[in-house]
């Protein structure tokens, strides 16, 4: 398996040509990397007007591994081949390193690039990306793998380090400026290589950072400018560069400030994640605290959080839970009934909240809600809790992406253990595990009576082990104790009912009065009507039964517009045209695909009798749509009629060579279970009446450019984004 690392950009607040001084001094040898014992230049060349300086080294590596590994392998050090190119007009240093031992058994690839800051010319940023592939290594594969990651992970992290160690150096010897190139003057003599002209050449072979000067001024001879006042423009030492790279990449202190420390496998992790959903997801990515929680509930396992993120965003966009906040009014028996609710903050300055389960009457509440509504109050407390980490993370200055829970047991009977409320709360919890992993930082459960280990023993197989370590339990009167709630909560926060000073507005709660209750019909209508309000249908694509949708046109230039995601496998997304009416929709029959499931809809609406170009005509070309892609587009209708939207199952192309199929493919169609895809949609005819006047301004610039419907919703766990818009003839699609 091919292991793969992105760093995030680093910044460094000195200018170019002194980071370029600065890191020149690491070679031949660096004491600060006691693995890097030597290096030598083997080729090295500038261009004709100096601004280009190509160096190529041999470095020799003395990996820290086991002696008889060494031994099997024969040999002492590993060597390493880089080629650096600095390029002093553009300001840019691009470094590429190769393995050259063991180079048929193990590949290594790391390219870095030292840039100017996008918005500060006197800072420096720097980027790394690496893979490696081990493919034999006499047996010991995992072993080497092993070796290999940790060296590295350790070389990243002195990284930045050593170059700051060398500016410190710098500075000590008063070298604060290093001045740009400049092109020579045409009346001097244009050197063609470093060997024929040595006036250009730097008193220590291959820096070339200390050429500078050499380039703007010939009879300066020092190698670097010192200056004792002035120098460069100083920034703050208050300011911090948080947002100040391209939108596509994390700044490494804005990782720091905001998401926490990070271990560089962590960062690399988070970047490609967050680089993927970029590519497939276009206009709704998810903030990246939200990512990293999903990271972290897979252990770094950046496959199986990809999957998980990915079925949640589906959930969040399907049941339309970004706008729950600004929808949900939660009942009157819940804000009098329902005992919980936020109380300031904990030690850490993680939201506190508070919930008192033993005063809480779980099967008054379900016979008067239903299990949905409880479901959708206990998701609104999640949304908020979101909410007031971003908050508290301003708040404190550091990085706060969970919260606390107290729950006050006191009270609980077997009451609580009704087998239609225990069912209900293990459905929250499911839920809730689901889509809002790594949210809670600290479970603290208090005054837990005999009955307790009934319910534990229920819901504890539910919940993931990461969350269970978090949970502290206290019998009695135990919390008010060394080690209790002071420990974790100061003494001016604990509620009143607890023995604290701080008063608390949570419910007490009580019985729900039995006139409240509703009928079993009634309770099951509403949990149906509260799950199906989404303007979003999902549907399944087998092979050889596509889903179609037909959409009727009466006015010309009519606007038909569509989102949909691809939940699972590859789909082909056409429009077709047809001037006659497809016959009523037919239910594929599914018998051949063994499939009997009663709610799947897979709709097939054109006939095997027509015949393309004639009965009905193909307006857009074919879309290519991989799994987890989000599609959004419009089409601008030129003719009345019936337009059909189709999502096909996508077979792998065969290998032109021998009409065999492509081992990755195979590999890719075996992941599609019974041949099966999966799409969830949604679609809107905008009538041509609310867009003459865009319609207009498109016939005169001669495209579609920009066109939203009202109801396209994009996450609110979204940051701002740039999306890509894929134009065919009148319509506009964006990925």
């Amino acid at each position: 398996m091919v292991q793969k690392y992105q760093s995030p950009v680093r910044v460094y607040k000195h200018p170019f040509e002194l980071v370029m001084a600065a890191y020149e001094r690491r070679f031949p040898t660096c004491h600060l990397i006691p693995m890097f014992v030597a290096s030598e230049v083997v080729n090295e060349e500038v261009s004709e007007d100096g601004s280009v300086h190509r160096v190529e080294r041999r470095c020799a590596l003395d990996v820290d591994a086991p002696r008889l590994l060494k031994r099997i392998a024969g040999v002492d050090y590993v060597y390493f081949n880089q080629k650096n190119t600095l390029n002093r007009r553009e300001r840019t240093l691009h470094i590429e390193s190769r393995n050259d031992s063991f180079s048929n058994r193990v590949v290594v690839h790391e390219t870095c690039c030292y840039s100017v800051h996008p918005e500060n010319e006197d800072w420096t940023c720097f980027e790394q990306t690496a893979s490696l592939d081990i493919k034999s290594f006499f047996g010991f594969e995992s072993t080497v793998e092993k070796i290999a990651m940790k060296q590295y992970a350790s070389s990243i992290n002195k990284g930045k380090e050593i170059i700051e160690y060398y500016l410190n150096e710098l500075e000590v010897e008063g070298i604060l400026h290093v001045p740009r190139w400049i092109p020579p003057s045409r009346s001097l003599p244009r050197p063609t290589s470093l060997s024929t002209s040595p006036a250009i050449l730097p008193k220590h072979v291959g820096a070339p950072a200390l050429c500078a000067p050499h380039a703007s001024d010939p009879n300066d001879g020092s190698g670097l400018e010192a200056k004792q006042d002035g120098g460069a423009p100083q920034t703050d030492g208050l300011t911090e560069i948080l947002a100040g790279t391209p939108e596509d990449k994390l700044d490494a202190d804005y990782i720091k400030r905001y998401l926490g420390d990070l271990t560089p496998l962590q960062e690399s992790c988070l970047i490609r994640l967050r680089k993927w959903l970029q590519e497939t997801h276009k206009g709704k990515i998810p903030k990246d605290e939200h990512i990293l929680r999903f990271l972290r509930a897979r252990d770094f396992n950046m496959d199986k959080a990809r999957e998980i993120l990915c079925q949640s965003l589906t959930w969040r966009k399907q049941h339309q839970v970004d706008y729950l906040l600004e929808t949900w009014n939660s009942p009157q028996v819940l804000q009098d009934f329902y005992t919980g609710g936020w109380h300031h903050h904990d030690r850490d300055g993680r939201p506190l909240y508070i919930l008192r389960l033993g005063q809480m009457d779980t099967k008054g509440l379900v016979r008067a809600l239903g299990e949905e509504s409880l479901l959708r109050h206990v998701l609104s407390i999640n949304e908020e809790g979101l909410r007031r980490c971003e908050e508290n993370t301003k708040v404190f200055g550091r990085p706060i992406s969970c919260w606390t829970c107290l729950v006050d047991l006191e009270g609980l009977n077997m009451r609580h253990l009704w087998r239609p409320g225990v069912k209900a709360l293990l459905r929250i919890i499911e839920v809730v595990e689901a889509n809002y992993p790594e949210t809670l930082g600290r479970l603290l459960i208090l005054r837990a009576p005999r009955v307790f280990p009934v319910l534990w023993t229920l819901v504890s197989p539910f919940i993931d082990e990461n969350t269970r370590k978090k949970f502290l339990i206290y019998a009695g009167n135990d919390y008010q104790g060394p080690g209790g709630l002071v420990d974790y909560i100061d003494k001016e926060i604990i509620p009143d009912f607890l023995g604290g000073e701080s008063m608390c507005e949570v419910p007490e709660g009580g019985l729900v009065p039995k006139s409240m209750y509703r009928t079993p019909e009634e309770v099951e209508s509403e949990d149906v009507r509260l799950w199906t309000e989404t303007i979003y249908q999902s549907s399944s694509i087998f092979k050889g039964a596509p889903h179609e949708l037909v959409i009727e046109i009466i006015d010309a230039a009519s606007v038909i517009t569509w989102d949909f995601d691809v939940c699972k496998g590859d789909i082909i997304f056409n429009i077709y045209h047809s001037k006659r009416a497809p016959q009523p929709p037919r239910k594929d029959p599914l018998g051949a695909h063994g499939i009997t499931s009663p709610g799947l809809n897979n709709v097939q609406l054109i006939d095997k009798s027509w015949t393309l170009g004639q009965d009905y005509s193909m307006v857009e070309s074919p879309l290519t749509c991989k799994e987890g892609e989000s599609v959004q587009g419009s089409h601008i209708t030129r003719w009345p009629g019936f337009y059909i939207l189709q999502w096909k199952f996508h077979s792998m192309p065969a290998c032109s060579a021998t009409n065999l199929p492509r081992v990755d493919d195979v590999l890719a169609t075996l992941q599609v279970s019974s041949h099966k895809c999966k799409v969830m949609y949604y679609t809107e005819v905008l009538g041509s009446e609310d867009f003459r006047t865009a319609c207009c301004d498109v016939q005169s610039l001669g495209s579609m450019t920009s066109l939203e419907s009202s109801h396209s919703g994009f996450s609110q766990l979204s940051a701002a984004t740039v999306s890509s818009n894929h134009s065919q003839s009148s319509s506009m699609i964006s990925r």
